[in-house]
């Protein structure tokens, strides 16, 4: 009857029903049934078949997916959130060894001296006068997790390695996003600098006009110096481009993992298309964002905390053994009268802590519910991410068409003002007015295509990139990277 009781009381500590303490379950977080800014908004290039691991694969940019694919290989950050996932993971394992017994062996010698003097030392199997006395003893210890402490340990450990796994993911993506960001601002410097060269040779061609009407007498000098002054401070903004510029591709190097002096970036033109992801449902988000994810893990990870400290009302239950030999000689050590044994059981209950447990279990509790704030705040966040992204791409999109409309028309009236200049019918500072008008427009388109191309990347990363929670491992495969005996 009593080895029924044990069985039993074994079987309910293993089948994990015995667990004090809640179990979890995800609260509700803010939702809407879809994104204010999708009101008329449609995606210009649709990227359904884009990989989804690679998103700025939707740049067609070979040079950027060059440098993005180095971030995961040598960026220091992820190399930090990779050692600290694999921390977390080894945690798991500490904590499921607590749930198997702990066995030892020791051997011993033990040599002594009786009352009867020197007689004794020669003997090795004498134990009246001292001798030698050897053992051989093993002994094992279990605490049986009865309420099951360890196992809520165990459950926060997975949740905070699956909390590592998304604090990773997240700072892969914004390390990735940062480097397409960096990449598009280094873009665009190289294209303001060719707009630059661009507008120096007009300016040398209207240089050119201002000389041969000086030499053909119709206009003054005063026109052909102002024309100059012109060239050279198109020529001298052009020389300081190349300080931005060369930062950016510094920092494009910091996020590669490598030294500034060992990247170079070719010079490009910043790309005309800016291609925008589908956004989906605001729902969705909730599956794909590492740090949402993240987030939710933390509070899986926190309420399995309150079932441990819950623990700590009940007595610790744990049964223990000793066996072995000791005698002597040594050659007759392992026989059955030298045999020792033992085996015992024992429980102990705190009946006074002063009031610790409940205010451990109160403090567990208020840190549960601290991240469940955090947890939904985290998702009103990235909500208010993805409203701004897709509000702004909407506005630039118009400002572009706008400015592209300006620069059409600024550059007519340059060429026309030109030409009246040639005929005489105007002054040269006309020309110098719509020339300088044609400039800032053209500044302020380039300008406007970058911000829609950096936007893009922050709706990128307002949706998590190519990430999903089916990225991120699971409590079996986080387990199963411990084995129990290696």
């Amino acid at each position: 009857m009593k080895l029924r009781l044990w069985v039993a009381f074994i079987l309910c500590v293993f089948a994990g029903g015995c667990m004090v303490g809640p179990d979890y379950k995800r609260p509700d977080a803010p939702a809407s049934p879809a994104f204010k800014e999708m009101a008329g908004w449609r995606p210009g290039h649709p990227m359904d078949d884009m990989d989804k691991g690679a998103w700025w694969s939707v740049y067609h940019d070979p040079e950027l997916d060059r440098l993005e694919r180095m971030v995961e290989v040598s960026n220091q950050t992820v190399k930090e959130f990779e050692a600290e996932y694999r921390n977390a993971v080894a945690l798991v394992g500490e904590a499921r060894a607590n749930l198997f017994p702990t066995a030892t062996l020791t051997p011993g010698v033990t040599r002594s001296m009786g009352g009867g003097g020197s007689s004794g030392l020669g003997s090795s199997g004498g134990r009246g006068g001292g001798g030698t006395i050897y053992s051989v003893e093993g002994s094992a210890s279990w605490d049986l997790d009865v309420w099951g402490r360890v196992r809520r340990q165990i459950e926060s450990s997975v949740a905070g390695a699956q909390v590592s796994a998304a604090d990773l993911a997240n700072a892969k993506l914004a390390a990735q996003a940062t480097l397409a960001t960096d990449y598009f601002d280094l873009r665009a410097e190289d294209s303001l600098a060719q707009l630059l060269r661009e507008t120096a040779d007009a300016y040398q061609r209207a240089l050119d006009i201002t000389k041969n009407q000086y030499r053909a007498g119709t206009s003054s000098s005063a026109d052909y110096v102002t024309a100059l002054a012109q060239l050279q401070s198109a020529q001298a903004t052009l020389v300081g481009v190349g300080v931005q510029r060369q930062a950016y591709e510094h920092a494009i190097a910091m996020l590669t993992g490598h030294a500034p002096s060992d990247l170079t970036i070719p010079p490009g033109r910043l790309t005309g298309a800016v291609p925008v992801v589908p956004p989906g449902l605001p729902s969705t988000l909730l599956e794909r964002r590492p740090d949402i994810s993240a987030a939710e893990r933390q509070m899986q990870q926190e309420n399995a905390l309150i079932g441990v400290q819950i623990a700590a009302y009940y007595p610790d239950v744990s049964l223990s053994a000793l066996g072995g030999f000791e005698g002597a000689p040594l050659s007759q050590l392992f026989t059955t009268a030298n045999r020792i044994w033992s085996l015992g059981a024992s429980a102990s209950e705190t009946l006074f802590s002063g009031g610790a447990h409940p205010a451990a279990v109160t403090a567990a509790r208020a840190t549960y519910d601290q991240f469940v704030a955090v947890y939904r705040q985290t998702v009103l966040t990235s909500f208010q991410q993805v409203e701004d992204a897709l509000s702004s791409l909407r506005i630039l999109e118009q400002q572009a068409a706008a400015e592209a409309i300006a620069v059409a028309s600024t550059r007519k009236a340059v060429d026309v003002t030109l030409n009246e200049y040639r005929a005489g019918t105007v002054a040269y500072t006309s020309v110098i007015t719509e020339q300088a008008l044609l400039l800032g427009d053209q500044q302020t388109a380039l300008s406007v295509q970058q911000s829609r191309l950096v936007e893009s990347v922050a709706l990128i990363e307002a949706l998590g990139g190519g990430w999903s929670t089916q990225s991120l491992p699971s409590p079996h495969s986080v387990k199963a990277a411990n084995p129990i005996f290696p």
